[in-house]
């Protein structure tokens, strides 16, 4: 996801010293750990709140967790090589089905952690608008995008390409934080915005928003959000490639943590709190570890 030099460069800068602290990224023994276990993650708010939530769990069984924040190409990328051990942030079929096509043969799927995933055009439900084909000139002809390079953003480049209707429109980038922001200010005077939108977000626990729909089928069907592992980690870390498989939730509750982040709570302390009010299902993932 190509995000602003500034913001690039800081990321670059949180990797590296991240990576460089957990040496190549291999899981090795460590006294009574069981060793490192270095997860790579995108900073959308689904990926840190499902990220968080899985270091944890890694930490309470027992291995010595690093997240490292990156680019979605570069998060991809780097699990396939083995700097990164697993994320848990992968969005099929359609938005990352170019990053699975270029790195899918290098990493080990171990399937869906979260069904029911979507992406699409987002309106506060106060608009007159129900469909893609509605809209004429809102929002000054502008949608309000993320990140460029994100999957939304490419499939939102699809509609505009696909729609006569949205043949003047323009797709402004911006960042996720960027986004919400906007949405922010709009609904508070009543104001029209369109958005690039997915969920499961904390936005629709706070909005009353919409999806508008989208019969050219611009932003694909139902979505996935799963689980990858680099080659060779069921050998070399056997208890946290078991967790990551079992690893599966649903949207209410990954938006009850990304909720608890978006309303100021440190991310950690958010994981740990859905942690301890969700134990059964933590327990179901953790039950074959020995």
């Amino acid at each position: 996801m190509k995000k602003n030099k500034w913001f690039l460069g800081l990321t670059a800068i949180s990797a590296a010293v991240a990576l460089a602290a957990c040496g190549d990224g291999s899981s090795s023994s460590d006294g009574d750990s069981l060793g490192k276990i270095n997860l790579a993650y995108v900073e959308w708010d689904t990926e840190v709140a499902s990220t968080h939530v899985v270091g944890q769990v890694l930490e309470e069984i027992g291995y010595d967790v690093t997240l490292t924040p990156l680019d979605n190409a570069i998060m991809w990328e780097s699990v396939s090589k083995g700097e990164a051990d697993a994320m848990v942030a992968g969005w099929l079929p359609a938005t990352h089905g170019a990053q699975l096509e270029k790195y899918g043969d290098n990493l080990e799927h171990l399937g869906e952690n979260l069904k029911g995933a979507k992406i699409g055009l987002v309106v506060p439900s106060y608009m007159e608008v129900s469909s893609i084909d509605d809209l004429t000139v809102e929002a000054s002809s502008t949608i309000t995008g993320i990140e460029a390079g994100a999957g939304v953003m490419s499939a939102t480049e699809t509609a505009l390409s696909s729609y006569p209707n949205l043949a003047d429109w323009s797709l402004l980038p911006s960042s996720s934080g960027a986004m919400t922001v906007a949405l922010d200010q709009a609904i508070s005077n009543n104001e029209e915005i369109i958005v690039t939108g997915w969920s499961p977000h904390w936005k629709f626990a706070s909005y009353d928003l919409k999806y508008l729909e989208d019969p050219k089928g611009a932003f694909g069907g139902e979505e996935t959000i799963n689980t990858f592992a680099r080659k060779g980690l069921e050998q070399d870390a056997p208890e946290a490639y078991k967790v990551l498989d079992a690893f599966e939730w649903a949207s209410e509750d990954i938006e009850e943590v990304m909720l608890a982040i978006n309303n100021g709570e440190n991310p950690k302390d958010a994981a740990n709190d859905w942690i301890e009010k969700n134990r059964d299902k933590v327990d179901a993932w953790i039950k074959d570890v020995k």
